[in-house]
């Protein structure tokens, strides 16, 4: 089966590759975290503590490289190893975007992949930071992530809309794109309204956000394989995750049928979610959702090809 890979040949063209796989499209990773192992995040942590561990970014990009997957997006760390990421990536055939850290209020959540601030110009100067160590993109927290043993919590929020604004306008001055980890409704339409380029998870979000996002020029991208490919492994209340992935597969659903900007990113790294098989289980969660093979990947290309396009800082 011939299929088609989307691929930044530089920051300013698209160009496109054919590769041979079986049985499905295959996109690139528009949402990784090549910090973590998919397996288990402190032991993997310990590795990097006293800087990146080399032997484990190559073996991730390696995975990548051998499933074709020439395009990887990256979620961030604390520990600078989205940043070498970056810099060998080249060796593997791979264009590789990073924010390097995200960017959390003190006290919410990001502590597990990111630097926090107390206030805006705390902020503004970890924007700088980021630019100076070669950020292609500004990454911030608005809430924090799902209780996966009761459906419908979200551990934390964290910011208000005027922050939201501030924070997206300081960094689109400085020629960023902003993704943002938002799930619940009400944070959702917050990023929306701010400008926000995509929209990391969404969890728990209704028709309406799905009707403003098709309004919007933001990308969606919902990571549903994450609670998907935890179900059965005894770690979280089962019902939880299938209602979790049952949400999900309705609102991906409801988001390619109204013609949204979606693209395939699967948390890669995240337990259970491993690199570069993550996209191909990613995808899938997509072909449960929509069987239609050409409305889903004509969606999805158009999504991917907004990520790869929007996420490279202005010069």
């Amino acid at each position: 089966m011939t299929i088609r890979v989307f691929l930044c040949m530089s920051f300013d063209t698209i160009g496109s590759i054919v590769v041979q796989m079986k049985g499905f499209e295959l996109f690139g990773e528009c949402h990784a975290h090549i910090s973590m192992d998919g397996i288990n995040y402190v032991k993997c942590m310990a590795r990097h503590i006293n800087g990146p561990d080399e032997a484990h970014v190559r073996a991730c990009l390696d995975a990548y490289r051998k499933q074709g997957i020439p395009f990887v997006r990256d979620g961030g760390d604390k520990y600078g190893v989205s940043k070498l990421a970056k810099s060998i990536a080249p060796e593997y055939g791979i264009e590789y975007r990073t924010p390097i850290f995200a960017i959390y209020r003190k006290g919410g959540y990001g502590s597990i992949v990111g630097r926090a601030f107390e206030n805006m110009r705390e902020y503004a100067a970890l924007v700088d930071e980021a630019a100076s160590q070669g950020a292609d993109f500004i990454k911030i927290m608005t809430t924090g992530i799902m209780d996966f043993n009761e459906f419908g919590r979200i551990t934390h929020f964290d910011l208000d809309a005027a922050e939201v604004r501030e924070m997206v306008h300081i960094a689109h001055e400085q020629g960023f794109a902003v993704m943002s980890h938002t799930n619940g409704k009400t944070a959702f339409l917050t990023a929306l309204e701010a400008g926000v380029d995509s929209i990391e998870h969404g969890n728990y979000i209704d028709q309406e956000c799905i009707i403003a996002l098709s309004e919007s020029a933001t990308c969606f991208v919902p990571t549903a394989t994450v609670a998907k490919n935890l179900m059965g492994r005894g770690l979280f209340d089962e019902d939880v995750l299938a209602r979790i992935w049952s949400a999900s597969r309705t609102v991906i659903a409801s988001a390619i049928e109204a013609d949204c900007l979606v693209a395939i990113g699967s948390d890669a790294g995240a337990v259970g979610v491993m690199h570069a098989q993550g996209a191909l289980d990613e995808y899938d969660c997509f072909c449960e959702a929509v069987a239609d093979e050409k409305l889903r990947d004509t969606c999805l290309k158009r999504g991917e090809s907004f990520i790869i396009e929007r996420f490279c800082r202005d010069s």
